[in-house]
């Protein structure tokens, strides 16, 4: 029986183990689609409600399974709005595949209707491999090197296949000169560095009498291997935003995140350490890690590009996270825990700072009571996706992480917009787990907004119905306004800043979905618990104060002097402003009503 090369395409991808896509039709692509309606159901199809949103949702899925992510469009518009979501999983190195149409073979250079020269789009998001299809045979060779290179690399791939092409019948390439005849499959090889240098390795850890431990998602994998190093090397452990779920939290020597929204007990654990082990770490930000020739260093990471660009190494491993700790492990001294004793010291201070902050007083709420509540109410073993923004500040420092759970965001482009669309390819993923996204308003108004109706046409579908899309409402684009303050030192800008104030809980009633407004500070707690036991997704609205800083670890004279210059030259909101701003930098030295 013949067969299409729409077919076709739906066949390779499910022998390449596909069992979903994400994505949005259009007459451009009608030729895989209409292959996908006879495969019935071999490789489950998931419509977002725009094509960005589909690219996301097919990245976060690669995250959350550790599978190839395949996102699909029509020609034209279909194809540019896939673009940032591909960037996304590019920045975050992961596996994905955008098979795109393009207008038939015989009217492209004709500038015919949404004609775009898609491989010029994608030659820098999908620059490993994009090739557009020109006859049957070759799509076969297309696809497994597009598969092969996206899992291989971790990198993005596109495929662009003519609508005409897709209709017309499949045919194997022929056995003569001048064709390619490609196959499936793929197994990760196993990457360990060669003896000599992890000997070389260990020798500087060895050494080290301060050893400081960053951790990123190439880590994520390797959560028992980093806790047998770092006990052996008696050192303390940061967390980039990609690997926070790498290390649990109730772990005393672990210091939480790093960097602009990270914590104070990480950036004393960079400042003060003599060695430093970055595992698995494209962390972007050097002010932010050691000195430069005041810490010995070692870097493990499975693409050699990424080595040795954040800080000048001492030691540069290639290897799988896992099985290079796995090696490097019997060749490590035990230290003692003096250096860890001072570490666990300054978490446990921080800890009990971050609680006091949490409790202060805001008008209407406190952001970070929002996410400080959460975290002792979290199920075992959720996942948590957020998006950019002053939000991404709370998850950062006071949602804390335990075995099981998995959690990320859009990390390399900190794109807006990604954390519903995450959260429900974490369901598709994970069906069994429950999910909860932390949005901004802004995000949410974007384009997330639109995905609750994604949510509310495929829940039913899913094992556990628990997914939390929770947003911190505060009528700001608060994260650049707090950039435009401090590191530019200008007052907010309204016109660019504030956006409308929209009941997010009412529109998810609309749609179906519960909703829960809060406003109250009393009220945050019950609202979660309310929240977990819904027989349905949640929109949960929190009324936060767009004036409660997003402090850094540390505060530099020039952030200082930016802050002042916001007031001399007058900020539309300074009375809330210092209020806000007085109540976090108060809370750290006096006792809080809250305290007994």
């Amino acid at each position: 029986m013949t067969q299409t090369v729409g077919d076709f395409v739906v066949q390779r991808l499910s022998a390449w183990g596909v069992n979903r896509i994400f994505g949005y039709s259009g007459d451009g692509i009608n030729g895989v689609f209409g292959a996908l309606n006879r495969a019935d159901g071999k490789i489950g199809f998931v419509q977002a409600r725009h094509e960005e949103m589909a690219a996301f949702m097919a990245c976060a899925y690669a995250k959350f399974t550790g599978n190839l992510g395949v996102c699909i469009a029509t020609s034209g518009p279909g194809a540019t709005h896939l673009v940032t979501g591909m960037y996304d999983a590019r920045a975050d190195h992961q596996p994905l595949l955008a098979i795109v149409g393009q207008q038939a073979r015989d009217a492209i250079g004709g500038h015919y209707q949404q004609e775009v020269d898609l491989a010029a789009l994608f030659k820098d998001v999908a620059r490993e491999f994009v090739y557009q299809a020109a006859t049957p045979a070759q799509v076969r060779h297309l696809l497994d090197r597009a598969i092969r290179i996206a899992i291989a690399k971790r990198t993005v791939t596109a495929v662009i296949l003519p609508n005409d092409l897709q209709d017309v019948d499949y045919e194997d390439p022929a056995r003569i000169h001048g064709t390619v005849h490609s196959g499936a499959g793929f197994r990760k090889p196993r990457v360990v560095p060669h003896m000599v240098d992890l000997q070389a390795a260990a020798d500087v850890l060895n050494e080290g009498e301060r050893t400081a431990v960053l951790v990123g998602a190439g880590a994520l994998q390797a959560t028992e291997e980093v806790i047998a190093v770092s006990d052996r090397l008696g050192a303390g452990a940061a967390k980039a935003l990609l690997g926070k779920a790498v290390l649990p939290d109730d772990l005393p020597w672990v210091t939480g995140s790093i960097g602009l929204l990270g914590t104070k007990p990480s950036s004393d654990l960079m400042n003060d350490c003599d060695t430093l082990l970055m595992i698995g770490s494209g962390f972007p930000y050097s002010e932010f890690l050691p000195e430069e020739g005041k810490a010995k260093a070692v870097q493990i990471d499975i693409d050699p590009a990424m080595l040795s660009l954040r800080y000048p190494m001492d030691v540069n491993l290639v290897g799988d996270a896992s099985e290079t700790l796995t090696a490097l492990l019997p060749l490590l001294r035990q230290k003692g825990f003096d250096w860890r004793k001072k570490i666990e010291k300054n978490v446990t201070a921080w800890e009990q700072l971050l609680e006091k902050r949490a409790l202060a007083d805001a008008k209407p709420l406190n952001p970070q009571r929002v996410a400080w509540e959460l975290s002792p109410r979290l199920p075992d073993g959720a996942i948590i996706t957020c998006d950019s923004g002053s939000c991404a500040n709370w998850y950062a420092r006071d949602l804390k992480i335990r075995r099981g759970m998995m959690a990320s965001l859009s990390g390399g482009l900190a794109s807006m917009g990604a954390a519903v669309p995450y959260a429900i390819a974490a369901k598709f993923a994970q069906t069994d787990r429950p999910v909860v996204a932390l949005v901004g308003d802004g995000a949410m108004q974007m384009n997330n907004m639109a995905e609750l109706v994604t949510i509310e046409k495929y829940w039913r579908h899913w094992n556990d119905h628990r997914l939390v899309v929770c947003v911190f409402n505060n009528e700001d684009l608060n994260q650049v306004t707090w950039e435009q303050r401090i590191m530019q030192g200008d007052p907010k800008f309204e016109a660019s800043q504030s956006i409308p104030n929209v009941p997010y809980h009412k529109f998810a009633e609309l749609i179906g979905l519960d909703g829960i407004f809060v406003d109250t500070a009393d009220d945050v707690g019950p609202a979660w618990d309310r929240a977990f036991k819904a027989d349905r997704p949640v929109v949960l609205e929190f009324k936060t104060d767009p004036e409660v800083p997003p402090l850094p670890p540390h505060l530099t004279l020039k952030q200082a002097r930016n802050f002042a210059s916001t007031l001399v030259k007058g900020d539309p909101n300074e009375v809330g402003l210092v209020r806000g701003t007085l109540q976090q930098i108060v809370s750290a030295v006096v006792p809080g009503k809250h305290e007994k």
